[in-house]
């Protein structure tokens, strides 16, 4: 690499970044201005240069970065994978489906013991998981309860009356209850566990077309001339992620001098490899963590509730090959030491907030910045050159279901 920081000697690195977002049914816009905000604000906190523009390449939506880093120049064309129609489409189930919805999920982690190899990681993740099955069972027993409550004073004055008037009311409760998941999020997170649970583990067929075109985008834009594709997974985003980039190099990648990166953020991988039908998301990480084509850097935190906080994918799944596991390489954001105490007290119970932390700004930036990763002048894997992997990771095998396919 020369001086400016570009192969071959050309003044601006170039990368092309594929967004892939997790289980979230809004308009990918929302991560430009998340990007546009939080760029600027750690831009200034760290002292260089970035500015955003309207995207340049092909796909249905992104932007175009430009940082100036310590005198060196570099360019992203940044586009967001999107599946957020599918989310929305399995949001539909109305208040009754979603009751059904949360006893069939919670069979399928109850009934093949998933939850309790689980709970063996992280416990913040399994509270994000029991949530929304033991708010909505509240909201049920407060919905019942009221109009049963409602049913015994009308039925004073005749019994189909109080029948009426109590069905009326719990079900009116159950629909503003529904309505105000905004603020709660436990129909959200229901649909969301119910999505990776209804196939068991594996992907939905209309997932599993949207992933095939995902990975022929990512595949063409590794003949585009870029210094680095780099493919960012956040939450469920991650196993996604995963098994994209396994298929491509199955298939063989393009002839290129490109470097091939994949950063997973927030990962919630367990959830799904821990089921009885993950095998192909399983044979996906067994393959994947070995291959020399790609640098794999897996960034989450203790202080992320919602993630399964430095817990090697591949390890604790149980699909580790005897020798030759190469990645990833597990990092921790350490939100208690990047963030200030101001600002750590103003955020660590705001915790979906914390679950996007990572494409945010930190006042006390460590060597995790989720903006030179994506748009400065190194490589993945220069910028994490001789980093070891966090003493604190988790890696010990406990998953019950290890085939892959």
């Amino acid at each position: 690499m020369s001086l400016d920081g570009k192969k071959g000697g050309d003044a601006v690195f170039r990368r092309r970044v594929f967004y892939i977002p997790g289980y979230d049914p809004f308009h990918p816009r929302r991560y430009r201005e998340l990007y546009r905000s939080e760029g600027a604000a750690q831009a200034k906190i760290s002292t260089y240069g970035l500015s955003m523009k309207p995207k340049a390449t092909g796909g249905p939506y992104g932007w175009h970065v430009k940082t100036t880093i310590g005198g060196t120049l570099a360019e992203a064309d940044v586009e967001v994978l999107v599946w957020s129609d599918l989310v929305k489409s399995s949001m539909e189930p109305g208040i009754l489906a979603t009751y059904i919805q949360m006893v069939r999920t919670a069979w399928v982690y109850i009934g093949s013991g998933t939850l309790f190899r689980l709970m063996r990681l992280r416990k913040g993740p399994m509270i994000a998981a029991l949530y929304p099955v033991v708010f909505l069972t509240l909201q049920l027993i407060f919905a019942a309860s009221a109009g049963w409550g409602l049913s015994r004073l009308g039925a004073l004055v005749h019994p189909a009356l109080g029948w009426g008037m109590g069905v009326g009311l719990g079900w009116a409760l159950l629909d503003f209850f529904r309505r105000w998941d905004n603020k709660v999020f436990a129909y959200y997170l229901m649909h969301d566990y119910a999505y990776s649970a209804k196939e068991g583990g594996a992907n939905p067929p209309d997932l599993e077309m949207r992933m095939s075109s995902f990975r022929s985008a990512i595949s063409t834009a590794i003949n585009d001339g870029y210094d680095e594709v780099l493919v960012v997974g956040h939450s469920s985003g991650a196993h996604i992620g995963v098994s994209i980039l396994a298929d491509m190099i199955r298939l063989g990648l393009p002839t290129s001098s490109t470097s091939l990166a994949f950063l997973s953020l927030g990962q919630v991988v367990p959830m799904v490899s821990f089921l009885p039908g993950a095998s192909r998301l399983r044979a996906d990480l067994a393959y994947l963590c070995a291959r020399d084509e790609l640098t794999w850097i897996d960034v989450t935190a203790p202080g992320d509730g919602c993630a399964f906080a430095l817990c090697d994918p591949v390890s604790v799944t149980g699909v580790a090959p005897a020798a030759g596991k190469k990645w990833p390489l597990i990092v921790s954001a350490a939100f208690t030491q990047s963030l200030s105490p101001e600002r750590w007290a103003q955020l660590r119970w705001r915790f979906f907030r914390l679950h996007f932390q990572y494409l945010c700004a930190f006042d006390q930036p460590k060597d995790y910045d989720y903006f030179q990763i994506t748009a400065g002048n190194l490589t993945l894997a220069e910028r994490f050159t001789g980093r070891t992997a966090s003493k604190s990771r988790i890696e010990t095998p406990v998953n019950r279901y290890t085939s892959v396919s």
